[in-house]
């Protein structure tokens, strides 16, 4: 009895194994209508996907079919490409690419794509690596790309890239979705050995850019502005008594504080992952800190209300003030531009859109609020007597009619 139990769970052991392998091993069980035989396959880790190939390492031809499942309608592209910079933090940027465009007469076009940047609608165009055989068959809701390519000699790995999206009306390719799926169709791909390393990296980088752009655009884009109006405003309401300047103060700290700390995670992100056209946006950066610094030197200098120089500070604090806070928001915008190239942030951008819409016209109500209160209180003064009463002197009306107390 002893002997059949250990029969029956070796039995269900090894089904279990050969179950997981075939499972694990999809691309094993393929193949394909021309008879083309690959020495090695992977099944990719999103989209259905699958590679096939046979490298000669040496030569540096690499004969490949790349098979991408699910396409059950034929408005939808297919494309197939390898980053020759090595880059998985942002490997579609100048990918060299083998593309799947349905045609109306049934039969599928394939041709080449190099990637110069995320606005691209795969163009035809030539690529870096000689190619020969290229083809696409579509059979079953699934594309076959084939093609030979001739890599560098010596070549032992690539990262490559794999997308799908819909096609225009005119049959032109639009714009992938960016869910996880699509965001993480990326990796490395070691020819020889078959080994694979996924794109972790690209994942950390991204949520390093959105921390980033989260904690500048809260920082220099929210609290800045924020503690700005505070400041002109809310004092003019005498039940506020001077605790809009310890609010004005305190918004103004902290978005000194985070942005600071925000300007260092962009620095880092800039030297470890180089991308073009953030000069500006790094300029304007570190000019943001080094006015928010002025800023901070001037609230440890700040004169007396009645003090000589007050005027003088007063001019100063304002115009830096002013300007940073102009200089952030245009940042903050060149961000956006930014982060554009690494996928759809337009939610992001129409989120601060609002956000700043939103400020910016309590502002100009609160603006008009209080020049009414201005030239009531200036009216109410006109009308009292020369020397007013105790009441009115206790209340400190007339310290209100022309300006609201500074502190």
């Amino acid at each position: 009895m002893t002997m059949m139990w250990r029969v029956m769970l070796g039995m269900c052991v090894l089904s279990s194994v050969l179950v997981t392998t075939s499972l694990a091993q999809t691309c094993k069980t393929q193949s394909f209508s021309n008879n083309k035989v690959f020495k090695n396959c992977h099944d990719l880790s999103q989209l259905t996907s699958y590679l096939h190939w046979t490298y000669d390492q040496p030569s540096g031809i690499l004969d490949i079919a790349f098979r991408h499942g699910g396409i059950t309608t034929t408005n939808r592209w297919v494309a197939w490409g390898i980053n020759p910079n090595n880059d998985l933090v942002t490997p579609m940027i100048g990918a060299q690419a083998l593309v799947y465009l349905p045609q109306s007469s049934g039969n599928p076009r394939a041709y080449t794509t190099s990637i110069a940047n995320t606005e691209t609608q795969l163009q035809e165009s030539s690529i870096r690596y000689p190619i020969s055989d290229l083809s696409a068959t579509y059979s079953n809701n699934e594309v076959t790309i084939f093609a030979t390519l001739t890599l560098p000699n010596g070549t032992s790995s690539i990262v490559h890239v794999w997308q799908d999206g819909p096609l225009s009306a005119s049959n032109v390719p639009q714009e992938h979705r960016h869910d996880s799926g699509h965001q993480s169709s990326m990796e490395t791909l070691y020819l020889v050995s078959g080994q694979t390393q996924q794109g972790s990296s690209g994942a950390s980088t991204r949520r390093k850019r959105n921390m980033h752009g989260v904690v500048n655009a809260v920082s220099w884009g929210v609290l800045m502005p924020m503690g700005a109006v505070i400041a002109r405003y809310l004092k003019v309401f005498k039940s506020t008594g001077t605790a809009w300047f310890y609010l004005h103060v305190a918004c103004q700290v902290s978005a000194y504080i985070v942005g600071v700390a925000g300007l260092g995670t962009g620095l880092k992100l800039g030297d470890d992952y180089p991308v073009d056209g953030t000069d500006d946006h790094k300029a304007l950066g570190i000019i943001m800190v080094a006015l928010g610094t002025l800023q901070m030197f001037a609230l440890f200098l700040r004169p007396n209300p009645n003090h000589k120089y007050r005027f003088y500070w007063n001019v100063y604090h304002h115009i830096v003030g002013y300007t940073t806070i102009i200089i952030s928001i245009t940042n903050i915008f060149k961000g956006f531009d930014v982060l554009e190239k690494f996928g759809d942030y337009n939610n992001w951008k129409h989120a601060y859109i609002g956000i700043i819409g939103a400020l910016g016209a309590i502002a100009v109500f609160l603006e008009v609020l209080t020049w009414i209160i201005y030239f009531n209180r200036k009216g109410s003064e006109n009308k009292m007597p020369p020397h007013g009463n105790g009441v009115n002197g206790a209340n400190g009306v007339n310290g209100y009619a022309s300006r609201p107390q500074q502190v």
